[in-house]
């Protein structure tokens, strides 16, 4: 993959007339007679034993993905933190993580004139007229945008995000083009199984969505002004504010955030580790309990940690909203499966659509139990330590489709925004596996589900942060 940015848009010029067959961008990735390349891939990897090999075919998907850079670089990012041990040999799924993992930032950056021009473009002025100070040098670059760091002429330091140019129109080709996401979700099928029984036109529906969202930078803009509206003065969540007015389509302006970065925070002290995890799990589920948000996008990158042991939520160009309805349904699955309430269980699930009405409804019991070993983190003792060994276990016993529920999950089908909701809280898990948090998490649930008093600490700090918002809200 080029490491210049001037050499990569040649190269697109280059190769535009056969990229124009949008059929050529899946290429790398469907395999002949009808098979899709995961699935071959992942059939002649239950046959070998060389890490080596291994090693090859996670650098040759990643690198395919990466040299995309359309939908299929933003597709893999959706599903980089995912669990593939159900698929591959326990001892190798985090190589294809780790490898997966890079295209969240594998991008190489473009020249300070193509920035300096986008801003222009977009806000009607040069970097240099609009802020007292701007770096040349991106501070981050990804797949849609690069961040400069720069000053405000009130002193306020700010992070300025602008998008690549021609970024836009190549990937919204490609969501035009419904097929090379089935083929894209086909391959993910084939690697973590707990696709097997999705619809891959309604995921590639719903991804289509999410990462249309993410090109436009005034919506990410609206949805990071929400959460920041919403978290204002918590005590221990925080979200940058957005600079409104030096936002545009292509360029969003946020408050600068410092904090330690993944690999560093993985050094601190447990106690630090299980405080940050707590944070990170009551940010991702309460926003949706309490709010119907979901910040959906949970990788190590968009979180940055402090020595006090609050957490800095970035990046919200991919959002999740639900209705009140499914979090209602949310909350009667949970609440169910830890009370161990198999016809409750069964109820919830018919309601939210896993299976028509008409049709002969799975045994009651072995759906609980399916979902028990999906929720150990909530049925298991507490306090819990969540461990990389443990979510790929529950991952595979949960979704497998050769192991203990394989039958189960072929008459189930799982709608869209569950699946969705699913790959989230994967996500999320494989942060907190990698943390080793531990955590009174039945309890943080029933705070939310059953309304029970706080569980931790930092559950009576929320719940006073709560209270208050809404006395606020009520005297307002």
């Amino acid at each position: 993959m080029s490491t210049d940015w001037g050499s990569w848009m040649a190269e697109q010029e280059r190769s535009h007339a056969v990229r124009r067959g949008r059929v050529a961008r899946a290429a790398p990735l469907l395999g002949a007679a009808g098979r899709t390349a995961g699935e071959a891939v992942v059939a002649s990897l239950r046959g070998r034993r060389d890490a080596s090999f291994h090693e090859r075919a996670a650098e040759r998907y990643a690198e395919r993905l990466g040299r995309s850079k359309g939908v299929l670089m933003k597709a893999g990012q959706l599903l980089s933190f995912v669990s593939f041990a159900p698929a591959l040999d326990g001892d190798y799924a985090p190589v294809y993580r780790a490898a997966l993992a890079r295209l969240q930032d594998s991008a190489p950056p473009m020249p300070y004139e193509d920035a300096a021009a986008m801003v222009k473009q977009e806000l009607g002025a040069r970097p240099e007229e609009l802020f007292a100070e701007f770096s040349r040098e991106p501070i981050a670059a990804a797949s849609i945008g690069q961040v400069h760091a720069a000053t405000l002429e009130d002193g306020r330091r700010v992070a300025v995000k602008v998008q690549y140019p021609g970024v836009e129109a190549a990937i919204r080709a490609d969501l035009s083009n419904t097929e090379l996401l089935v083929g894209f979700f086909s391959l993910a099928r084939s690697m973590a199984p707990s696709l097997s029984r999705m619809d891959m036109r309604a995921l590639a529906a719903e991804v289509s969505v999410r990462i249309g969202e993410e090109l436009d930078y005034r919506t990410e803009a609206a949805n990071q002004a929400e959460f920041a509206g919403v978290y204002r003065g918590h005590p221990f969540v925080r979200v940058p504010e957005v600079v409104p007015e030096l936002c545009a389509d292509r360029v969003l302006t946020m408050e600068f955030a410092d904090g330690m970065r993944w690999a560093k925070a993985l050094t601190a002290e447990q106690d630090l580790r299980d405080r940050w995890g707590e944070v990170v799990y009551r940010f991702t589920l309460g926003s949706l309990r309490r709010r119907g948000l979901f910040h959906a996008d949970p990788h190590p990158g968009n979180y940055l940690f402090h020595d006090d042991g609050t957490v800095t939520f970035l990046d919200f160009g991919c959002v999740k909203r639900f209705t009140p309805r499914q979090i209602g349904q949310m909350r009667a699955m949970v609440t169910a499966t830890v009370d161990g309430d198999a016809s409750g269980f069964s109820r919830a699930l018919l309601d939210a659509g896993f299976f028509p009405p008409d049709d002969a409804a799975p045994d009651p019991a072995e759906l609980l139990s399916w979902f028990q070993a999906n929720l150990h983190s909530l049925v298991g003792p507490q306090p819990y330590t969540f461990t990389p060994d443990r979510g790929a276990a529950a991952v595979q016993a949960a979704f497998s489709p050769t192991g203990a529920y394989g039958a189960l999950l072929r008459r189930l089908t799982m709608p869209a925004d569950f699946l969705f909701l699913s790959r989230i809280e994967m996500g999320m898990s494989a942060v907190l596996g990698e943390l080793h948090a531990t955590g009174e998490w039945r309890g943080i649930c029933d705070e939310w589900d059953r309304g029970a008093p706080p569980a931790t600490p930092y559950g009576e700090l929320d719940q006073d942060f709560w209270r208050e918002r809404h006395v606020g809200r009520s005297l307002g």
